[in-house]
């Protein structure tokens, strides 16, 4: 952002207030028009980053903001079209998940096969969320002990398998994975300077980083091809039969932008 400020010339203030209005713009198109989407293969997963300082600093850090320490995005991705459904920013515990499930739930048209990693919490927010009308399982990651060479790394251990446990439903076994929505957390981190790890550009506030995160997924789902796909995510699901673009999320800010009033007074001259 500040980058943006020195190279366009104008105030960092002017920055933080435009992705504030693209931020509120893009969350509430998507929350509008993100609905009834017939999806058939649901993946979810979680991501992490951090808001101002990592967790275990925030205690000795100098005037921390609420929202400081460890931040953590959920992802709902439709695993053919490759759209992401829902997102939730937060903690990682139960009420998160219930809320994250919640909403995936009220997007959906049809009756899906869900999968999520092994995570405790998603397996009473699935069931609140859902109940019986769906085909869940979990995948659960089996990992090796970490070499002394790799300790204090970011690179974790070795997969040695993986675990398929039914929770609800008949879930087909060969659609029960994770890799598209894993896959998809790579494409944040390079597609989002505020998840790149060892640098000075994580979010400084947890509301600017949840505004980026709404206009990347709105950019993500409405104007960016998809390699494979040929169109953009919200086309293969039926959501849209338009690939949109910059302007057009310029539009929507505008569009919320409140009209200018009359400045100053006005006395009718006698």
């Amino acid at each position: 952002m500040r980058s943006i400020s020195r190279v366009v010339g104008v105030s960092i203030n002017t920055v933080t207030k435009l992705l504030v209005n693209a931020g509120e713009a893009c969350a509430a198109y998507h929350d509008e028009h993100v609905r009834d989407v017939e999806a058939k293969r649901v993946q979810c997963d979680e991501i992490w980053s951090f808001c101002y300082a990592k967790q275990r600093n925030v205690k000795t850090a100098k005037a921390a903001p609420e929202g400081a320490g460890d931040v953590w995005t959920w992802t709902a991705l439709d695993a053919d079209s490759k759209m992401i459904l829902s997102y939730e920013v937060g903690g990682r515990d139960s009420e998160y998940a219930n809320a994250f499930m919640s909403d995936v739930a009220e997007r959906l048209a049809t009756r899906v096969q869900l999968t999520t990693d092994g995570h405790k919490a998603y397996l009473e927010a699935v069931e609140g969320a859902f109940g019986a009308d769906v085909d869940y399982a979990q995948l659960v990651k089996l990992y090796g002990s970490v070499p002394e060479s790799a300790k204090g790394r970011y690179s974790p251990a070795e997969c040695t398998g993986t675990k398929k446990t039914r929770v609800e439903g008949e879930p087909d076994k060969k659609h029960v994975s994770t890799s598209y929505v894993e896959r998809h957390n790579l494409t944040m981190r390079m597609g989002m300077r505020r998840f790149t790890r060892l640098t000075n550009a994580f979010s400084k506030k947890i509301d600017n980083h949840i505004h980026m995160l709404s206009l990347y997924f709105l950019h993500y789902n409405f104007c960016r091809i998809h390699k494979t796909l040929k169109v953009s995510p919200a086309m293969a699901a039926g959501v849209t039969d338009t690939l949109r673009d910059m302007e057009w999320i310029v539009g929507l800010i505008d569009a919320r932008a409140p009209k200018p009033g009359p400045r100053g007074s006005y006395k009718k001259s006698v």
